[in-house]
């Protein structure tokens, strides 16, 4: 049975977590901090993040502590920095359900929806309880070899398996809900939540998914037949790959976990008993941030 999210309750401890290795995250994240105190909040701040900020910035005024610690006691997590940021702290949050907000402190940011000069004043609408909650589903991802589990892991966008640094193609057997589906020859698959379906999935030219919809993307990446064309799977299915060919084989998770694997391993996918959940600011739309993110307001040039 998925979890899923009400109205989020107003928050008493709010836990912010930052990029690493990014000197603009400082003086959002002080900034932040020292508001939220004045507006009653407590204040953590993710280990590695004070690590990383606490060079610039005296921190010494909040508790700084790690993901399990945020899991247990926070009420929700501010994430400042891009996606990849939001995607580490939904894999390490998932299982704590706490709901995360998002602080744009790069260019794209399709999960991170808070510019970063309009945080401050979004804070009000956050701990006056008018953001409202959306639920993402994730991937549980194990990796079988010799028919015994080696790994396991989440993912938020995606998991893809793929040829590694040699140039050959890489062969799977694709198996839905234990039935043979095809053969793919290829440089990978990429296998997509709805979330996931803006990044890689995107680019290889998949479909894009509402983040509400209840389906998984398989997307091939430069198949060696044409015919092997995306497909949409329903949520509830048990998806496998059995490497039967390959030189140098991975996998990857939200692009950020990476294992190697090896001819004769399985991959087996299943949406998780986790969800994550975003909360938004008042005015929120999906369709409005594609607009402005994909431009499709843009008029074609020479019109």
């Amino acid at each position: 049975m998925h979890t899923s999210f009400g109205p989020y309750r107003l928050p008493r401890t709010i836990a912010l977590v930052g990029k690493y290795h990014s000197r603009e995250i400082a003086e959002s994240l002080s900034r932040l901090a020292e508001y939220l105190h004045q507006r009653g909040v407590s204040v953590f701040i993710e280990r590695e993040t004070a690590e990383q900020v606490g060079r610039q910035v005296d921190l010494s005024r909040w508790v700084t502590c790690g993901f399990n610690d945020i899991g247990a006691h926070a009420d929700l997590a501010i994430v400042l920095g891009g996606d990849g940021t939001m995607l580490n702290a939904a894999r390490r949050l998932a299982r704590y359900r706490v709901p995360l907000v998002g602080v744009n402190q790069g260019r794209l940011g399709f999960m991170t929806d808070i510019a970063r000069s309009d945080m401050l004043t979004c804070m009000d609408d956050l701990l006056d309880g008018r953001f409202s909650a959306e639920n993402r589903m994730l991937l549980d991802a194990e990796v079988l070899r010799d028919g015994r589990e080696i790994a396991t892991n989440l993912a938020l966008n995606d998991v893809v398996a793929d040829k590694g640094a040699i140039g050959r193609m890489i062969e799977f057997e694709l198996f839905i809900d234990g039935e043979f589906i095809y053969n793919l020859r290829s440089d990978g698959l990429i296998v997509s939540t709805p979330t996931g379906s803006t990044a890689y999935s995107l680019s290889a030219g998949g479909p894009i998914l509402h983040p509400t919809s209840t389906g998984i993307a398989l997307v091939p990446l430069c198949p060696h037949a044409l015919t092997n064309r995306p497909i949409i799977v329903n949520d509830r299915a048990d998806i496998e790959l059995r490497i039967a060919h390959a030189d140098d084989p991975r996998v990857h998770f939200d692009g950020q976990v990476t294992l190697d694997l090896q001819p004769g391993d399985s991959v087996r996918l299943r949406r998780s008993e986790y969800s994550i959940c975003f909360l938004h600011p008042p005015g929120y739309s999906y369709f409005a941030m594609l607009r402005q993110k994909l431009q499709w307001s843009e008029r074609p040039k020479g019109t």
